[in-house]
């Protein structure tokens, strides 16, 4: 019985369950919903494009990493540009027309919701430290 349920277990040592919680990764995520999360440990190096629960100064968030250390961020007319050239960002259903940054990431890495308008990220706290990365979205 104990193996059984040791065995049955086992997964969650590399996988746990989040709840999305508000609107900042429309339309990929909906509120309320449950998705599996690598726990960083085994989730391999982070990379732009991939999504991440991170521990933020407001509490723990579901966001897009967008720029790892030692890049410059900034926002223009609501498009995304690092080290001075634009990126695609097809995942982006909402942005703001605004302009934002320069941020530079120095060892960090520099996290946005897909959502602009509807959410707080890295223009708000900065680049956060990779400690605060706590786990990869598995997104299908």
């Amino acid at each position: 019985m104990a193996a059984a349920l040791a065995l049955a277990l086992t997964p969650l040592l590399f996988l746990h369950p989040v709840k999305v919680s508000g609107r900042s990764m429309e339309p990929l995520l909906q509120n309320g919903e449950l998705r599996w999360v690598l726990r960083s440990w085994c989730a391999g190096g982070p990379a732009p494009g991939q999504i991440w629960v991170v521990r933020t100064p407001g509490g723990t968030a579901v966001k897009r990493l967008v720029a790892g250390p030692g890049t410059r961020v900034e926002l223009r007319d609501g498009d995304l540009w690092l080290d001075g050239k634009p990126v695609e960002e097809p995942y982006v259903a909402r942005s703001e027309r605004a302009a934002g940054g320069p941020w530079d990431t120095g060892s960090g890495f520099f996290l946005l919701g897909d959502n602009r308008p509807e959410s707080q990220d890295s223009r708000t706290w900065g680049a956060l430290p990779a400690s605060s990365l706590q786990g990869r979205l598995l997104v299908r």
